[in-house]
């Protein structure tokens, strides 16, 4: 097939046409200015119309009534000069990126993540290539959004060391990061975060009945193996043909490692191993030194470590081999090399931290106006008031919940909300709690990857563009709505065989009461 047949192929139908109009749109900065002033204009109308709804909120025992809040008024133009700052210093991906990405940074300088892909690439069949990205994405999630910083730009350059196109493998990653959220082979951190507000709705709704963190887990172990095979599909049969042959300016090292380089890869495995034991100890060890009393479920947890803790530790995981191995190799000969290192990592994140600054205030400002909770609401609401029954009720929840997750992406917030309507509702229709909780978490994670306020979108924009400086928001999102899609439909099916089926979600767990 010649180079102009090709293209032509690559941007035919419909994912073509959106991937031209996507990137026909203005820079995203530009893009993020122009959605939050429509957001200051719907603000100023729905306020003007008295727009207002009233749900009952769990965690306050209390009805709530929240009233759409106008940005153009004197108390929202106020709002707006004076929060600027505090919305993009607040903003929490910023810091999360940043600090991982100095550790990242000095890893990558040295040229121990080259090393390292090399290695791998030697051990691991090229057919596995893509599921092995997807599955280290889903199971990041343990660590809460750690894999949006590792994961994906791991992805990357996994595929480039492989000769395969970069994006395809960024894109992988993405998808078993974000889109794949909910699955995971343990539970985690958001399966205690869940449980705990459906608890805590099902208490306040006087219903005699209380979830574990395990309420999921057979469903997400099964989950986990069907997206990682469904996303390696995709990713091989679909995304990576639609690139084509990679013509950036990205060039994988593609030399052979030498004796000094495998050496300085063993010293970085024993600082890495030694490491990890100490912070093992730390976490699970007989003194735990970084668990702290939870007050609400009255134990010792590791919940406030796994949260601005596990940064810096991932900060020393990828620092501390990378300075050993650039020690070992001869890349750092004094601590200027090592701060070099940190430096040049910082200058890839210029273009991020330009475009989070005005992501976070779009964000801000959607989360000011309320316009978010108020379409959750009202579209809870039209589902309640349709009267299906059963898996059809579960499915319209899981349709209603993707399209809601685009506007409002924050998983705890909109269970909040949401949990004290559609818990008890299925509950009275002998739905059991931990079943509406698992049809809530696929429609959370499917459609994250499409949407432009989710926190880290921003940031994968700026990866992409380190290796296709011409891709834009219609590259990423013709790629990603693929993933959503599918990733959306085979949760269903598997779901749906599931209630069929009567299997148990988790331990002494079933979907029917």
């Amino acid at each position: 097939m010649s180079k102009k047949k090709e293209l032509e192929v690559q941007h035919s139908g419909l994912l073509g046409w959106i991937e031209r109009v996507g990137n026909r749109l203005p820079h995203p900065v530009v893009l993020f200015m122009s959605l939050a002033g429509i957001v200051l204009i719907i603000s100023f109308i729905m306020a003007s119309m008295g727009i207002e709804v009233s749900y009952f909120d769990a965690s306050q025992d209390a009805e709530v009534t929240i009233q759409a809040v106008s940005l153009l008024n004197r108390e929202g133009i106020n709002y707006i000069f004076n929060s600027a700052v505090k919305n993009f210093t607040n903003f929490a991906p910023l810091g999360t990126v940043l600090v991982t990405m100095l550790g990242v940074g000095v890893a990558e300088w040295t040229g121990l993540i080259t090393a390292t892909m090399k290695k791998i690439l030697s051990n691991v069949p090229m057919f596995l290539l893509s599921a092995a990205v997807i599955f280290a994405g889903i199971m990041s999630n343990i660590a809460s959004s750690v894999g949006y910083v590792v994961i994906v730009p791991l992805g990357a350059m996994i595929f480039a060391a492989a000769g395969r196109h970069p994006l395809a493998g960024l894109a992988a990653a993405f998808a078993g990061v974000s889109a794949g959220f909910a699955a995971n082979l343990f539970p985690g951190p958001m399966d205690a975060l869940m449980v705990g507000i459906s608890n805590e709705t099902l208490i306040s709704s006087g219903i005699d009945y209380q979830m574990g963190v395990t309420a999921n887990w057979y469903f997400l172990v099964a989950s986990t193996f069907l997206l990682t095979i469904v996303g390696a599909v995709v990713t091989d049969r679909f995304i990576e043909p639609r690139l084509g042959k990679y013509t950036g300016s990205y060039q994988a090292n593609d030399e052979p490692l030498t004796a000094l380089e495998i050496k300085g890869l063993k010293n970085a495995l024993i600082v890495f191993s030694i490491f990890v034991a100490i912070m093992a100890y730390g976490m699970f060890g007989s003194n735990a030194l970084f668990k702290t009393f939870d007050e609400v479920q009255g134990v010792m947890s590791l919940d406030y470590f796994l949260g601005d803790g596990l940064l810096f530790a991932l900060f020393l995981l990828f620092s501390l081999p990378g300075l050993s191995y650039g020690i070992t190799v001869g890349k750092i000969k004094s601590s200027n090399d090592f701060v070099e290192g940190m430096t040049e990592s910082m200058r890839t994140m210029a273009g991020y931290i330009v475009l989070t600054f005005f992501a976070s205030q779009l964000i801000n400002y959607f989360n000011y106006s309320n316009i978010g909770i108020i379409m959750a609401k009202n579209g809870a609401d039209f589902l309640k008031s349709i009267h299906l029954t059963g898996l059809p009720l579960l499915i319209a929840f899981i349709l209603f919940t993707a399209i809601i997750n685009l506007f409002m992406g924050s998983a705890s917030a909109k269970w909040t909300l949401l949990s004290p309507i559609f818990s008890p509702m299925f509950y009275e229709l002998q739905i059991a709690p931990e079943a509406t909780l698992v049809a809530y978490r696929i429609a959370d994670s499917a459609t994250n990857v499409v949407s432009p306020l989710m926190s880290y979108f921003a940031m994968i924009l700026v990866f992409m563009k380190q290796y296709d400086k011409e891709s834009g928001i219609g590259t990423l999102i013709s790629m990603m709505i693929v993933y959503s899609i599918t990733f959306l439909i085979s949760w269903v099916i598997l779901f749906s065989i599931w209630f069929v089926l009567g299997l148990p979600l988790g331990p002494g767990v079933q979907m029917i009461l």
